[in-house]
């Protein structure tokens, strides 16, 4: 879907209507045009279709700046969400580009097996201190998705190490998402990744409800109360699995992909850690998405009072500037490692790369010298503020949630029921696909899957720590109307 503005306010186009700084609330003036790919004139001949028709999805970004993707035929995209939560200090900072350059100078690539550098030492320190001490020991990986496997590793050998070979199941939550390797998809909810690969999955995971009070808090129900359901049914899972071969209850604090920036409520974090105490069992958090400042704090399990006993991160670890992600092992672990004077059998060739941590640290200490927790608090509650005022109205808006500089908006066919569209709508995908396009040029992340079963839509916003308030305002101008013109085309069409 392609639009194009009317001729009726030729600066429309030119980001100058009055009152708002890239296009008017009202939608009427935008005509609709079919894709290339849709209209039956195009043919193959065409240079740019034959790429449309390879990528369809895909546009060639030639530079970056600040809150803003550079395109090929020139357009500049708002990148309103980091790609996937991963840009957090915007693209093209001149200090982490030196950083990596001079560590690049130094020493490129060294074998963590035998080894150590500086950076590496730096970061450590870093990371351990923003825990207060909690965590003693780091592995600095390449993914969320090494870091989730790795840690699911780290939960099994602990319990070796503790004389407790028996601990080899899991519980985690439906709805969930911890990366793409067979140990992650084994340990997430997220039924359409998961589904080529279910053969292969191993089978000693099991999954309760998520902590979704939208869609599962009963009418009148007090947190406390639905604190209480959820930790009954971890409490249950424990007795179903025999509580002696659990080693490990995993989550996201705030639940990215899968759900849509879905927090939990006052509480549940320390209900459910204190039935992993009951039973012996750890608590791993998986904060590679809502993790390193996105919510507000560095480490999202600040705001919950609870401290888990493994942790992954990555993404906003460094930016995007190098692909880094974490392990984080508390006291806990670590004590029980050097008692038995054993290491975590476990590495990859590019662990503690030298680029990666002098990319990270560099990020991290811009974020803490320029205060950027606190703004992404700030401008993350204005944000909440408009999105609330100006879609809490919308017919098809059934929540917005998040906190931070992560919030989610689920779009669902019926207000007051809930009821999600039709999966065959591929509503949240439109959405992205619509405000990529002009005159919205902008990015938003989109995901399917947030109402359980493959159903529900939504689509997130997680901007850059430094946006701006004025940034702010056009993020929302023009997600509201990318959603206005999605719909009526949809209503148009007869297709809800």
């Amino acid at each position: 879907m392609l639009f194009e503005t009317s001729t009726k306010n030729p600066l429309i186009h030119l980001g100058k209507e009055a009152n708002a700084p890239w296009l008017p609330r009202e939608t009427s003036e935008i005509k609709i045009v079919p894709r290339l790919c849709e209209s039956a004139s195009t043919t193959s001949s065409s240079p740019s279709l034959t790429k449309r028709e390879v990528h369809p999805r895909r546009l060639l970004v030639v530079r970056g700046n600040g809150n803003y993707l550079h395109l090929a035929d020139g357009r500049k995209i708002l990148d309103a969400c980091g790609g996937a939560a991963v840009a957090c200090i915007g693209y093209s900072v001149k200090e982490v580009i030196d950083a990596m350059a001079a560590q690049a100078a130094s020493i490129s690539y060294v074998s963590h097996n035998v080894f150590d550098h500086q950076s590496k030492i730096d970061l450590h320190n870093w990371l351990m201190q923003s825990s207060h001490g909690h965590f003693t020991r780091t592995y600095i990986t390449s993914s969320g998705s090494e870091a989730m496997e790795g840690a699911m590793k780290l939960a099994r050998e602990y319990f070796v190490w503790k004389g407790e070979p028996q601990r080899i199941n899991y519980i985690s939550r439906e709805e969930s998402y911890h990366g793409m390797t067979l140990g992650g998809l084994a340990l997430g909810g997220h039924l359409a990744r998961r589904a080529p690969f279910e053969p292969l999955l191993v089978p000693n995971v099991h999954r309760i409800p998520a902590c979704n009070a939208y869609r599962q808090r009963h009418p009148g129900e007090t947190d406390s109360h639905f604190v209480s359901r959820k930790a009954e049914e971890l409490e249950q899972a424990f007795r179903q699995l025999g509580p002696a071969t659990v080693a490990a209850f995993v989550a996201e604090p705030i639940v990215g992909a899968a759900s849509g920036c879905l927090p939990t409520v006052p509480g549940y974090f320390k209900a459910m850690k204190a039935v992993c105490d009951k039973h012996g069992a750890l608590l791993v958090l998986d904060e590679v998405m809502c993790g390193m400042g996105r919510t507000g704090t560095l480490h999202a399990w600040e705001q919950e009072g609870v401290a888990p006993d493994i942790q992954a991160i990555g993404k906003g670890l460094a930016g995007g500037y190098q692909p880094v992600s974490a392990i984080l092992a508390s006291g806990r672990i670590v004590d029980a490692m050097e008692e038995k004077g054993v290491v975590f059998t476990h590495g990859h060739t590019y662990q503690d790369h030298p680029l990666a941590c002098a990319a990270a640290l560099k990020v991290q200490q811009i974020i803490e010298r320029d205060g950027l927790l606190s703004n992404v608090r700030a401008q993350g509650e204005y944000l909440a503020k408009l999105l609330k005022s100006r879609l809490c109205d919308h017919p098809h808006v059934g929540d917005i949630r998040g906190k931070g500089l992560f919030w989610g908006v689920e779009l669902v066919r019926d207000r007051e029921t809930k009821e999600p569209f039709d999966p065959k709508l591929q509503i949240a995908r439109r959405i992205h696909e619509t405000a990529l396009e002009p005159p919205f040029d902008m990015a938003l992340y989109y995901g399917q899957g947030c109402a359980g079963q493959g159903r529900g839509d939504h689509v997130m916003i997680m901007p850059a720590y430094n946006i701006t308030q004025e940034v702010v305002e056009t993020i929302v101008e023009k997600s509201v109307a990318v959603l206005d013109v999605v719909f009526k085309e949809l209503s148009v069409r007869g297709e809800f």
